[in-house]
């Protein structure tokens, strides 16, 4: 898996999915919010009609029987899990820290913290390792009106990655690097927004595009 289509923030809104999958990744990340509030009945269909592998986690604004549905579908879901395949591992971890809104989906940073390190535990380092996170590390691009509000467990799990894939804040897509990780934020799915990661055979041989469809 050389070349990934990084999505998130879909918010229930799936018209260019077929467009995305035209950048013909050879695999697909889903860093939460599949759905706006719910509901998940069009969920199996839609991750049905991506026909690579597909490896997701929930956001804030997904019910949580969205599990169930990952679960039952043709995705893997890694909220709070973690997966090995070859010179690569991704961890991930869904929901988020609490928000003003009272979403559905939202977790003490304690719940996270917790999350991830059971995600770890069988984690096997290898050329790349990636966490897939809804909620983006504190103090990365994580800001809302002049204030970081992103989840202070990722930020302290982050040094165990090369990459972090996260969401949540629409208003910050982008591209950080803080002490070796690099973080990425694709922006809204639902406004056409993307990137594509590009693994290289080395360790830190990592290349994000910020695309939009």
């Amino acid at each position: 898996m050389k070349d990934v289509l990084l999505i998130a923030d879909l918010h229930g809104q799936f018209g260019k999915i077929d467009s995305f999958l035209e950048l013909n990744p050879e695999a697909v990340f889903i860093a939460g919010d599949i759905t706006n509030m719910g509901p998940v009945d069009m969920v199996d269909d839609v991750l049905s009609r991506i026909d690579v592998p597909c490896f997701a986690v929930p956001g804030n604004c997904d019910p949580k029987e969205i599990l169930d549905t990952l679960e039952h579908s043709d995705a893997v879901c890694l909220h709070g899990a973690q997966i090995n395949l070859g010179p690569m591992t991704i961890v991930g971890v869904g929901g988020s820290n609490p928000t003003p809104f009272n979403t559905p989906f939202e977790l003490t940073d304690k719940q996270i913290d917790d999350l991830l390190v059971h995600g770890m535990a069988k984690m096997e380092k290898t050329v790349h390792n990636v966490l897939i996170s809804h909620p983006p590390p504190f103090e990365t691009l994580d800001v809302v009106n002049g204030e970081h509000v992103g989840s202070q467990s990722v930020r302290r799990h982050m040094k165990n990655f090369d990459l972090v894939c996260c969401a949540h804040i629409h208003e910050q897509r982008g591209v950080k690097e803080v002490d070796g990780v690099k973080i990425v934020n694709p922006g809204p799915a639902m406004d056409g927004y993307c990137a594509m990661l590009h693994f290289g055979n080395e360790a830190k041989d990592i290349k994000i595009e910020l695309l939009t469809v």
